[in-house]
């Protein structure tokens, strides 16, 4: 539109002194002719009039043509030159569209996702200036003009998006948008056989970003949080009152020598990245789903992280992470102390637990960009710490320690080491669809994987023992101007460990995994639960307390995920972005065997359980 409004004033401006001339050559409105024509008629009515000079009106005419022609000319020159900037504007703005997952659009500052102007040129810039000319101050600035504030010399832009959200389950968990993959019912559970429907506006999302520029170094922060947080008073009842959360809060020093420091709260650098090591490019998945996907390695966490670019093609990254563990055992006997559940004096949430961490976690990583994808390797190391009490278990006149009976004596420390390795590659073909691979794996680094299955397990001895794991996933990502489609394929393995306390018949096993525990129950459904009463109130009323499976261990051995979705802009512009998404996924649960068999059936005692989830996603963005 605004280019047919230019071609009509560019038009007018250069037609308009030739049509003068010949309305002057008829005897129209020129002053000049009509003073003329009114002394001649003055002078003698009964005179016939003068004739015009016919060579002087035909030399008019004819400079009249070829000044429209050359006219013309010019402006189908303009118009075939604002096509090929049009293309051009309209490539531009295509590679900026199909630049990565829309959660990242929130992120961004809104001066990234625009086209850049390309100013007229010619008679259409002239026409263009003249026809701006009268306007009042500040009108003549773009429509898409960034929006951000200055303050004391940093640049504020505000961004985030406002989200109403669905999901239906085939199977119940007990979860709003954000899914515990690791409770898919089994078979024997109530909630496997019951659906639920959830519907809210908690992930809707808030961000801030600051900049500043000193001489020789970008100095700035990123805020970012959301509503997927529930306090003491939070319910879906009425109010819907949930709390709002922190999910991103650092500070940065970005120096021109390319090192880049960055403190706060943020993505590990376990993530994957699109642009080097840099912070706020994390290639999240497209999914609805808060918890991303199954085989997506991520933690957000504080980080104090160090990175250096070698010229835009190599980049090197190191940070110190927040350390933490979480641990599954079962037939264990209480003989080890591996932290306490959170002091409400040191703000701590007092229903979690909460490891006494014995050093944070170092994660390194060297990304490649040779100028086709971008490629990552990088590597996690932890410290697993619990306190032994060996002398628990002792019978009540046996020694132990110099001492008889269960006591503390002879407590020690004990120290593990863990970690893994992992790669990441991602390629764009064809200028609309990325392909992406993920792979990491080791020892207790479950926590670091969209499932969260336990980092760590006990031995018999009461230390600690970091389980086998391993995270993969691979994306197909098709981008266009108004549509985006997604699938993901992915997977979280535990290997076993098991071991044997005792020996002959009464030997039971310990551990994670042992093929020695009972998964006969796993296929019964239980009765529900009773309340209960707890010093924090936690404990649920009747009618909302599922009864728990009996004789199911049912530890998690994989848990596979695939997930097919689609994004589609109603519109994407200066006043923002609007858009809607729908998302199916479906899960399978595999666990490791153990003693006991589906009755009827014969097969060993290995349940599995299975769940199909959809989620449906209406936003908007700030521009």
């Amino acid at each position: 539109m605004r280019v047919l409004s230019a071609y009509i004033v560019a038009f007018g401006l250069v037609a308009s002194p030739a049509m003068a001339r010949a309305a002057g050559a008829r005897g129209g409105d020129n002053p000049a002719t009509a003073n003329t024509t009114d002394v001649r008629a003055a002078a003698s009515n009964d005179d016939p009039p003068a004739k015009p000079s016919q060579p002087s009106m035909e030399s008019e005419l004819q400079q009249l043509r070829d000044l429209l022609e050359s006219q013309a000319k010019q402006l189908q020159e303009q118009g075939e030159q604002l096509k090929q900037q049009r293309q051009k504007m309209e490539a531009l703005e295509e590679r900026l569209v199909t630049s990565g997952p829309r959660e990242n659009l929130a992120a961004a500052p809104a001066s990234t996702s625009r086209p850049v102007s390309v100013p007229p040129t010619g008679v259409l810039a002239n026409a263009l200036s003249t026809s701006t000319a009268s306007k009042a101050p500040n009108q003549d600035k773009p429509a898409d003009q960034p929006i951000a504030l200055r303050y004391k010399g940093i640049t504020l832009t505000p961004g985030g998006y406002m989200a109403a959200e669905t999901v239906w389950r085939n199977r119940a968990i007990g979860s709003g948008i954000n899914s515990s993959f690791n409770a898919v019912p089994l078979p024997g559970s109530q909630q496997s056989h019951i659906s639920e429907f959830n519907a809210e506006g908690r992930q809707s999302r808030i961000s801030m970003l600051a900049e500043g520029k000193l001489s020789t170094v970008k100095i700035g922060g990123y805020y970012e949080g959301d509503f997927l947080s529930a306090g003491t008073t939070s319910n879906d009842n009425q109010s819907n009152s949930y709390t709002f959360r922190q999910r991103q809060f650092w500070g940065q020093a970005k120096f021109d020598s390319g090192w880049t420091v960055t403190g706060g709260q943020m993505w590990s650098l376990v993530t994957e990245t699109k642009t080097g090591v840099d912070n706020r490019t994390e290639a999240t998945t497209q999914t609805i789903d808060a918890q991303y996907n199954v085989g997506f390695s991520w933690a957000r966490q504080y980080g104090l992280r160090l990175a250096k670019d070698f010229g835009n093609k190599v980049w090197l990254g190191a940070a110190v992470e927040e350390a933490q563990t979480t641990l599954t055992a079962h037939g264990q006997n209480n003989d080890f102390l591996v932290g306490s559940f959170g002091i409400s004096g040191g703000l701590y949430n007092p229903i979690a637990n909460y490891a006494f961490a014995a050093a944070p976690d170092l994660v390194f990583k060297a990304a490649f960009q040779p100028g086709w994808g971008h490629y990552e390797i990088f590597g996690v190391l932890s410290r697993f710490r619990d306190r032994v009490f060996p002398c628990q278990g002792t019978a009540a006149l046996a020694t132990c320690a110099g001492g008889t009976g269960p006591s503390a004596a002879g407590a020690f420390n004990d120290t593990r080491t863990g970690g893994g390795v992992g790669a990441n590659a991602r390629a764009r073909f064809f200028q609309h669809l990325d392909v992406g691979v993920h792979f990491f794996g080791g020892d207790g680094i479950g926590r670091y994987g969209s499932v969260g299955l336990a980092q760590t397990t006990v031995r018999p001895d009461g230390t600690l023992a970091p389980i086998r794991n391993y995270q993969s996933l691979g994306t197909i990502e098709l981008f266009t101007k108004k549509l985006d489609v997604y699938a993901n394929v992915g997977n979280e393995y535990n290997a076993r460990a098991g071991y044997v306390i005792g020996s002959g018949p009464t030997a039971k096993g310990e551990g994670y995994g042992s093929p020695r525990f009972v998964n006969s129950g796993c296929w019964t459904e239980p009765v529900p639960g009773s309340p209960t009463s707890t010093a924090n109130g936690v404990g649920g009323a009747a009618g909302f307390v599922p009864g728990s499976l009996a004789n199911c261990t049912g530890d998690t051995r994989s848990e596979t995920e695939g997930t097919l979705g689609f994004w589609y802009r109603f519109y994407r512009g200066p006043a923002g972005t609007v858009q809607w998404g729908v998302q199916e996924s479906y899960f399978v649960r595999d666990t490791w065997s153990g003693v006991g068999t589906k009755a009827g059936v014969g097969s060993s005692g290995q349940p599995h359980g299975t769940d199909n989830m959809v989620f449906t996603s209406f936003r908007y963005y700030l521009p």
